[in-house]
């Protein structure tokens, strides 16, 4: 089995695969390296024979986690590096090193299963698209703050804004104008994803008319799923590109 870890500035998203044919054994969301230990090992009939990673964390970090995992299931763990050209796609950034590795993996796994035009709209902690042409070429993108930093960024710094999850999680049934605090944030924050995400094909619609995919991911999809309805939904669209980047077996 294998270990895939994408390793976000806030949370590890982590899942165990059969190696043969991919299939999902087990998988979760955690704050913590310590966390994702107790989490995997609680699987039953267990055995990693290999595990890769996706980080943003800085290299310490990374290293710490590494040395983890080794100690708790004797593999040696595979990091996905940058690359100016890797399955087709070639880097777009005029430093291929500062394009962050899950928007990479992102778009090798976005234009892998398009096999064409492509652009890749990742709702997570930020929110950030990428767009890669026909002949895959990435072009760039954007990255703004998503539900969560601007959540966290009004409640910091706006003394009356105070709710907790289960208030936010019951405002956003509707989209309608908010009649209590916790509606009109939410709400607003909604609003403001999927402009981005509405600006986001205004712009490939520009370069490429409708000749293209798109494709959402990250946790926060769901909420723009109406400004984009004919986009494909792939939660697990870094694991895609991870695969690529890191082949085991």
């Amino acid at each position: 089995m294998i270990l895939e870890l994408d390793c976000g500035n806030s949370f590890i998203k982590w899942r165990v695969i059969h190696a043969a044919d991919a299939t999902i054994v087990g998988g979760g969301i955690v704050d913590s390296d310590q966390a994702l230990v107790a989490e995997v090992s609680a699987l039953a009939s267990l055995r990693i024979g290999g595990c890769r990673i996706v980080s943003v964390r800085s290299e310490e970090e990374t290293a710490a986690l590494c040395q983890l995992i080794a100690q708790a299931f004797s593999v040696e763990a595979r990091v996905a590096q940058p690359a100016q050209e890797m399955a087709g796609v070639r880097n777009g950034y005029e430093d291929y090193q500062r394009l962050g590795m899950d928007r990479w993996l992102a778009a090798l796994g976005a234009y892998h299963l398009a096999k064409r035009a492509c652009l890749v709209i990742d709702l997570g902690t930020a929110a950030k698209a990428d767009f890669v042409s026909a002949n895959g070429e990435h072009l760039g993108g954007y990255i703004c703050p998503g539900m969560p930093l601007m959540r966290s960024q009004l409640r910091t710094h706006t003394r009356r804004i105070r709710y907790d999850d289960a208030s936010a999680e019951r405002a956003l049934t509707s989209l309608a104008p908010g009649r209590s605090t916790v509606e009109a944030v939410e709400r607003g924050c909604v609003l403001m994803l999927q402009g981005f995400a509405r600006t986001q094909l205004e712009q490939a619609r520009a370069l490429w008319g409708e000749d293209f995919t798109v494709f959402l991911t990250g946790g926060d999809a769901p909420l723009v799923r109406e400004a984009a309805p004919q986009a494909r939904v792939v939660p697990d669209l870094v694991f895609v590109g991870l695969a690529m980047a890191c082949p085991l077996g």
